[in-house]
């Protein structure tokens, strides 16, 4: 059974920085991706970055580039979300997701997915 677990949200100014780490269990083949969501209030739920564990490709919504870093820990099975010059708009319940095979596994819709923790960046 796939298991992702998130943590590393929480409260921060404007301008500061956070980073979300997601643990995977369960995944029995080494081809898989994580991606991580998020969904504010009255919002829809939108992709933020994903990456490859296979090869280490990513993928960033265009809100995000240049502020946000994915990256991934194979040997702990740990991806990670690095959240710099967060603003406001950022706000919302970040999810974890991942799938078996490439990117677009994650991208189309991932099959697994964590319970979400809360960011809020404060104006």
């Amino acid at each position: 059974e796939v298991q992702l677990v998130e943590s590393g949200g929480g409260l921060v100014q404007a301008g500061g920085s956070l980073r979300l780490s997601c643990a995977a269990s369960g995944f029995s083949v080494d081809d898989y991706a994580i991606g991580w969501f998020r969904q504010a209030p009255g919002k829809e739920r939108e992709g933020v970055a994903c990456i490859s564990s296979s090869d280490g490709a990513t993928y960033y919504t265009d809100s995000v580039k240049g502020r946000f870093t994915i990256s991934s820990d194979n040997a702990k099975k740990t991806v990670y979300l690095q959240m710099n010059s967060l603003k406001p708009e950022d706000t919302a319940v970040y999810y974890c997701a991942g799938d078996v095979g490439g990117l677009f596994a994650v991208v189309a819709g991932p099959s697994y997915w964590g319970q979400g923790t809360q960011v809020t960046v404060s104006s």
